[in-house]
């Protein structure tokens, strides 16, 4: 029954195992991929099952989709506070006050579930969100734990990768586990393994050590934040990670409930439709650290935007299993290409007495657009359908359009001046 869950866990230990011992990666960056997707398959378990689940639980159809949207939410007011955390006490205490927050949501989520309270799993889900939150510092965690500016895509890459693990934990977790404690609507034993999974994630970062800084994080004047977010280098960042993950998780949000619900394909169809969309999230990190030494961050945002604009042209082809397949795939692929060239860029607009405050408004920025973005995507395909979700995407792919020109025809003059 949890077969494919144990492989999935000596999988990741053994590949920690190769990128400790074999490429030889410091400690905290193998650390670091190994907590990560435990860490992190909260967030597919809810986009998986919380549309699904709240269809039984909410009294208005209208909100089968404010789990995602507070979980969303979660992430994006918690951003500050977790950047300013990590700023006072260090990643290590971050990180384990969002871990923190993960278990105590499975166990509300635990208990809503099996008194089946639609009011309970929503606050449950704001607090994985800011667990989250906590939890998407971690590349950052990465970023300065490597001394070397030039490593930083390959560190990127790296870490990315360990999403691979979460693709299969998250919705295999949902699926195999909803039964093995009895409840109203089920899933209350998916929550009780993802705790114990967030249990082996704090047991893991215990042996974390935080990065040591350098005096110029805590030396020179650090500028104005409406200076620095003026900036080209900035814009071009948030807007190509900002836009490329919002129209991911619009597109995932609507994806289990057009299919499920809508379309009447089967749960093991759409878990296997969504399982296949977040590998596609991270597999490209095997070789993207690769593309962006031999051909630069611009053609990674040229290939992310016409992958987008290819998953437009399928998802508006059908509504069979293999649409919505290949158009979750393409949509994995390119939002990895836009949300790495996105994160790589971001260091270059900001000093290192400046970067707590710029990572933690970009991450407001980045999951305010998502946290929208998935309250639209139920709104949006209960009011008008699938079709409309897809159209109502499209301006938002020309926008990306037109950064990825400006890129092209500035890139050595940004690079150059920032």
């Amino acid at each position: 029954m949890f077969s494919n869950i144990i492989i999935t866990l000596i999988l990741l230990v053994l590949t920690t195992f190769v990128l400790a011992k074999y490429i030889k990666l410091p400690r905290n960056i193998w650390l670091l991929f190994m907590a990560q997707p435990l860490a992190m398959a909260a967030s597919p378990i809810i986009l998986f099952i919380g549309a699904i689940l709240s269809t039984s639980m909410a009294s208005d159809p209208s909100l089968v989709t404010l789990p995602i949207t507070m979980m969303i939410l979660g992430v994006a007011s918690t951003s500050i506070p977790a950047a300013l955390i990590a700023k006072k006490k260090g990643r290590k205490f971050a990180t384990f006050t969002g871990l923190f927050c993960l278990l105590i949501a499975s166990m509300l989520a635990l208990f809503a579930t099996k008194i089946g309270n639609f009011e309970l799993f929503v606050l449950a889900s704001t607090l994985f969100g800011a667990g989250s939150a906590f939890s998407q510092q971690i590349r950052f965690a990465a970023i300065e734990s490597t001394n070397n500016v030039d490593d930083i895509p390959k560190v990127l890459s790296i870490l990315m990768l360990s999403g691979l693990f979460t693709a299969f934990l998250g919705p295999e977790i949902a699926f195999v586990a909803k039964d093995l404690l009895s409840s109203p609507y089920g899933y209350s034993g998916s929550f009780l393994v993802l705790g114990f999974l967030i249990i082996f994630a704090m047991i893991l970062m215990l042996g974390f050590k935080n990065p040591k800084t350098t005096g110029s994080e805590h030396t020179g004047d650090a500028r104005p934040l409406l200076v620095i977010i003026k900036q080209p280098i900035f814009i071009v960042s948030i807007l190509s990670a900002a836009i490329g993950y919002s129209l991911m998780i619009y597109l995932m949000t609507a994806t289990p409930l057009s299919m499920h619900q809508i379309h009447s394909h089967s749960l093991l169809d759409t878990k296997w439709v969504i399982q296949s969309h977040i590998a596609a999230m991270f597999l490209p990190s095997l070789f993207t650290a690769w593309l962006v030494k031999k051909f630069g961050l611009k053609a990674l945002l040229f290939a992310g935007t016409t992958i987008y604009a290819c998953v437009a042209f399928i998802a508006l082809s059908g509504q069979q299993v293999m649409h919505f397949w290949w158009a979750l795939i393409l949509l994995g692929i390119g939002w990895n290409f836009l949300f790495l060239a996105g994160t790589t860029l971001l260091p270059l607009s900001y000093k290192p007495c400046e970067r707590h405050k710029i990572q933690a408004v970009n991450d407001f920025i980045l999951f305010g657009f998502q946290a929208f973005a998935s309250l639209m995507a139920g709104w949006i395909l209960l009011k008008a359908g699938w079709n409309m979700v897809v159209f109502t995407s499209m301006p938002f792919i020309f926008i990306l359009i037109a950064v990825t020109i400006y890129f092209y025809r500035q890139e050595k003059k940004l690079l150059k001046s920032e």
